[in-house]
C-alpha cells in the first residue's frame, strides 16, 4: 500500500519509471531476457501471436480449465480454438492430450499451469509445436535441473519453457497488480523479435505505474509470502487426513491420464513434489456435494468457492460437456479454501478445524 500511495502522491500514475523498475525485477526474478508490462492478458497474447507470425487459419489449443479469457481473447483476435480435456489427477493437459489436439488441427498451445502445478513440460515441448506458457498461477514454481552427467543442475523456473510466457496480474493470480499482464521472452532470440513490437506499443497499452507499484512490491515480497503460503498449505493438508476428499497430484510427470489422485491426508515433505509447485490456492476435489460443503463452511464463517468458476469449461459448459468430461467433473467438484499469507493464526486454526470435519 505504501508503494501505491507514494506513486499517487508523486502524481506519476501512468506508465513510466515504476513500469521500468517492475520489468527490471521481473527479468531478475524469472531470468528472462526481456519483458513488457501491458494493461491486459489479452494484449500480451496478441503481441505473442504477432511475434510468432501465427496465421489466422491456424488453431490454438487451450485447456478446458484455463481461465475464460483464453478462449475469449483467441476468438476476439479472429482465431479458432481447440479446447482440450485434462488429466483428472492433476487438472493439467498431458503430452498425450496435446498430441490428440494436434491431430485435430492444433498448431500452438497456450499452456495454463492449473493451481500452480507444472505439467510434463519436457514431453509437451518434444511435440515440436510453439508453446505460450501462462504462469499466472504457477509463478515461482520450478523443476529440478539435471546435468548431462545426471547430477543436479540449475532449477528450471515456470516461464522458461515456452517460446513466450504470460504472467497475469489479475485479482486471483498469484501475483496481482489489480490487473494487467507481463509478456516475457525467455531468451535473446525471442526478445529481439518482441522488442520490435515493444518499441511501437502505444503508451495507453502499457501497464500504468500505479499498477506496477503493486506488482513490484508483490514480486519483491514473493518468496516470503510463498513460504508462508506453503506453511499454511501443509497445515491444511494434514488436517484432511481423516477426510474423504482428495487433492491434486503435484510434481512434473507425477501421474498418467488415468492415474491416482493423492489422498488429501498424505503428508508433505520439503523435498516432495509439493515443493516444486506454487501455493496459489488450496483446492480440494470433493467427494460430496459442493453445496453441502459450502453451507457447512459458511456456518463457520469461512467462504469457499468453486475452483474453476472462471474457467473455459464454466463459460462453455453446455458446448464442452461431452468432449471435456474430466474437466467438467473437476469444475463441479473442486473447491478452494482461503489461502493468503496474511491470514491470522486464529483464522488459519479455524479453517484447519473445518477442513478436518468437512461432510
Amino acid at each position: 500500500m505504501d508503494a501505491v500511495l507514494t506513486c499517487m502522491v508523486d502524481e506519476r500514475i501512468g506508465p513510466g519509471e515504476l513500469n521500468d523498475r517492475f520489468i527490471a525485477l521481473v527479468k531478475e526474478f524469472f531470468g528472462c531476457d526481456g519483458a513488457v508490462a501491458l494493461r491486459t492478458p489479452e494484449d500480451a497474447l496478441k503481441y505473442a501471436l504477432r511475434c510468432l507470425d501465427f496465421q489466422q487459419d491456424q488453431k490454438i489449443m487451450i485447456s478446458a480449465l484455463a481461465p475464460a479469457w483464453h478462449i475469449q481473447a483467441i476468438e476476439s483476435l479472429g482465431y479458432e480454438s481447440i479446447v482440450l480435456d485434462v488429466d483428472e489427477a492433476t487438472g493439467l493437459v498431458t503430452p498425450e492430450i496435446v498430441h490428440q489436439g494436434m491431430l485435430e488441427g492444433g498448431r500452438l498451445l497456450l499452456l495454463h499451469e492449473t493451481m500452480g502445478i507444472l505439467p510434463d513440460v519436457d514431453g509437451i515441448v518434444e511435440l515440436g509445436i510453439p508453446v505460450i506458457e501462462d504462469i499466472s498461477k504457477s509463478a515461482g514454481a520450478a523443476l529440478p535441473g539435471i546435468e548431462e552427467n545426471g547430477k543436479p543442475g540449475k532449477a528450471r523456473k515456470a516461464g522458461s519453457f515456452g517460446v513466450f510466457s504470460i504472467l497475469g496480474l489479475e485479482e486471483k493470480d498469484v501475483i496481482t497488480a489489480g490487473g494487467g499482464a507481463v509478456l516475457m521472452a525467455p531468451s535473446r532470440r525471442e526478445w529481439v523479435v518482441l522488442k520490435r513490437y515493444v518499441d511501437q506499443v502505444a503508451k495507453t497499452a502499457l501497464l500504468p505505474d500505479i499498477n506496477c507499484a503493486l506488482g513490484w512490491i508483490q514480486l519483491k515480497e514473493f518468496n516470503r509470502n510463498e513460504s508462508t503460503r506453503k506453511e499454511i498449505f501443509e497445515l491444511y493438508q494434514r488436517s484432511c487426513m481423516s477426510g474423504r476428499h482428495k487433492m491434486f497430484v503435484r510434481g512434473n510427470g507425477a501421474s498418467t491420464e488415468n492415474g491416482p489422485v493423492v489422498e488429501s491426508g498424505e503428508d508433505v515433505q520439503k523435498d516432495s513434489p509439493l515443493s516444486t509447485s506454487t501455493m496459489c490456492a488450496f483446492p480440494l476435489i470433493l467427494s460430496s456435494s459442493f453445496k453441502d460443503v459450502k453451507q457447512y463452511a459458511s456456518k463457520k464463517d469461512i467462504e469457499i468457492r468453486l475452483a474453476f468458476e472462471d474457467s473455459v469449461i464454466a463459460l462453455r459448459e453446455e458446448e464442452l460437456s461431452s468432449s471435456c468430461i474430466r474437466a467438467k467433473s473437476l469444475y463441479l467438484r473442486a473447491a478452494v479454501f482461503p489461502l493468503y499469507p496474511r491470514l491470522s493464526h486464529s483464522q488459519v486454526a479455524k479453517i484447519v478445524k473445518v477442513l478436518g470435519t468437512l461432510p
